[in-house]
């Protein structure tokens, strides 16, 4: 499946990335995504805040046309709320090639987020095809901001209903008040096979969703260790054995000074 028809798949979902109506957020985004929020609709994001990421990495995306977004059934829709200002889709294209610095790119897409319109534009978001020389992998970032305060929701709780399939992992954490993260921040991680049961050459994502607890921005990343997101049979077979960045590596890109620009123009 191309990458740009596998994204835009991705970023009209709405619940899951795995599964086939993520939230539309990021266009998929991030599965919640421009619909993702059409966010993840990246279009991925779990917990406290979901994250837009872009379809086509499996990111998830909020409803983009009621401000919210469910990060399960067992989850109560998480409100968004308005961005403090624009960020564009080469904006986000930008920020995540300097995430993965001598990387070869390839099928960049990036989808803008627009405040004057609640009905669409609560969620920015990027995804692309990146080659480390380990092999490709498809990745995407979806960007919005979370209404305070703060509570369960997608990027913040790892509760799931039904249950997360085995050899399926989530991990909660949270990161000290800084410089860079000023009233420190929600960290979720998760692994997902995108087939069950999971075989040798099942591909897997890798998602990574940071919340501040002090403006609700919200930022997630999705890897594969493929170069399609998706779900079961539609997702191509493994390039490589882990993603391209590990979780901590992911962290510390997403509270960097790449995407530092980006959660403050969403928080």
């Amino acid at each position: 499946m191309p990458f740009e028809t596998d994204l835009a798949h991705a970023l009209d979902r709405t619940t899951d990335s795995l599964e086939p109506d993520l939230t539309a957020l990021l266009s998929g985004a991030v599965e919640r995504g421009r619909s993702r929020r059409r966010r993840r609709g990246a279009a991925v994001i779990a917990g406290v805040g979901a994250c837009a990421v872009v379809a086509a990495a499996g990111l998830v995306i909020p409803h983009a046309l009621s401000g919210i977004r469910s990060a399960g059934s067992d989850i109560e829709p998480v409100a968004l709320a308005m961005p403090r200002s624009a960020i564009t889709g080469t904006q986000m294209i930008q920020a995540l090639e300097m995430t993965f610095p001598g990387g070869r790119f390839s099928g960049a897409t990036g989808q803008s987020n627009n405040p004057s319109d609640p009905s669409a534009g609560y969620v920015a978001n990027g995804g692309m095809l990146v080659d480390d020389g380990r092999g490709a992998a498809m990745v995407g970032v979806s960007a919005l901001r979370l209404k305070l305060p703060l509570g369960d929701g997608d990027g913040l709780s790892c509760e799931q209903r039904p249950a997360r399939a085995t050899g399926d992992t989530c991990k909660l954490s949270e990161l000290p008040s800084s410089a860079a993260v000023p009233g420190g921040a929600v960290v979720m991680s998760e692994r997902t096979a995108a087939e069950r049961p999971a075989r040798a050459d099942t591909a897997h994502r890798w998602t990574v969703t940071v919340t501040l607890k002090a403006t609700g921005a919200q930022l997630q990343l999705v890897q594969w260790n493929s170069t399609g997101g998706g779900s079961g049979a539609d997702v191509p077979k493994p390039t490589r054995a882990a993603p391209p960045l590990s979780e901590q590596q992911a962290v510390a890109a997403l509270t960097g000074a790449a995407w530092a620009p980006i959660l403050g123009a969403v928080g």
